[in-house]
């Protein structure tokens, strides 16, 4: 094969692997935090722990527990005329708890509890016995209870303390979210080996690696982009698609919390592709002026004088 068809067909195929390891950083920076992140339980109660000073989730726990305490009231004691009278009362219990180290510790093991049961669906569930991934909220409502007796509060004592579950996740989307899980999980793993391969072939196979190597660099700072990017619009949409009854800056305090890893990974993605792309930059620019520019000049043979031929 000719060496100018060589080196375009080399130069063809690493632009094409290139390409694809590109492509793939922000798949695989999600798929891998997706993965190893929000699937493992002791990361996921880590990330979720601060939230329990957010006073905007803090806020919405108690709306929602407050609510909660009340309809059970109303159901079981039937006393609606006294309600506005109630109410009071125990919003401000729930929302005294959500302040002391029972409702961190609650929050914490909470948090645990729902995680392990989301987990258990969705590795081990059977479609034909699935059932709704729930948490029970009957806890918090037992400490609200007794903080609200020792307060004197009317009829506290006679607060029904049923298990009140919460769903998570419906049954009817557990098989659908257990093949999504699966795909996820072999993601995690063999995106960013793939991406890496073909990074690393693109550039072996290069014509010019140092020109290879630049735009894999800048591909990939490009990658991390678009990812800060989409969790910016996720964002957006996240919160646009909400009931008006949700709090919204919960929320956002929740999504901000669970990205936080992604986020930092995307922008360590974006630093160290322009970081290397400048390095490489840089490099050859100082090989370009280290180098003659000319041909090294070559030594002719001296003319050597005639010599003289005795007759």
């Amino acid at each position: 094969m000719p060496e100018g068809v060589s080196r375009r067909l080399r130069s063809g195929l690493s632009a094409v692997l290139t390409t694809f390891s590109c492509l793939l950083v922000p798949f695989s920076a999600l798929s891998a935090w997706a993965a190893y992140g929000l699937a493992d339980t002791g990361r996921y109660v880590t990330t979720m722990a601060p939230l329990a000073h957010d006073p905007d989730v803090r806020e919405a726990i108690a709306d929602t527990v407050g609510d909660g305490i009340m309809d059970e009231i109303d159901h079981q004691m039937d006393i609606r005329v006294t309600r506005g009278t109630v109410a009071p009362f125990v919003h401000d219990a729930v929302r005294s708890f959500t302040q002391t180290a029972a409702f961190r510790t609650a929050w914490n093991e909470g948090n645990r509890a729902a995680h392990d049961a989301v987990l258990r669906a969705l590795r081990e569930g059977d479609d034909d016995r699935d059932r709704p991934v729930t948490v029970d909220l009957a806890p918090v409502t037992a400490q609200v209870k007794a903080q609200l007796t020792e307060d004197h509060v009317p009829l506290a004592a006679r607060i029904p303390v049923e298990h009140t579950e919460v769903a998570l996740l419906p049954a009817q989307d557990l098989g659908r979210l257990r093949k999504g899980f699966d795909v996820l999980e072999v993601a995690g793993f063999w995106l960013p080996v793939a991406a890496v391969a073909f990074a690393v072939a693109g550039i072996a196979l290069a014509a010019c690696r140092r020109r290879a190597l630049t735009a894999t660099a800048l591909g990939t700072a490009l990658g991390g982009a678009l990812l800060v990017l989409a969790l910016a619009v996720g964002r957006g949409l996240t919160l646009a698609g909400l009931p008006d009854e949700v709090s919204h800056p919960a929320v956002g305090a929740v999504y901000d919390a669970l990205t936080a890893t992604l986020r930092t990974a995307s922008w360590i993605l974006v630093g160290l592709g322009l970081t290397v792309a400048a390095l490489t930059w840089l490099t050859g620019r100082v090989t370009r002026r280290r180098r003659p520019n000319g041909p090294a000049p070559t030594s002719q043979p001296q003319p050597q004088p005639p010599t003289s031929v005795e007759a």
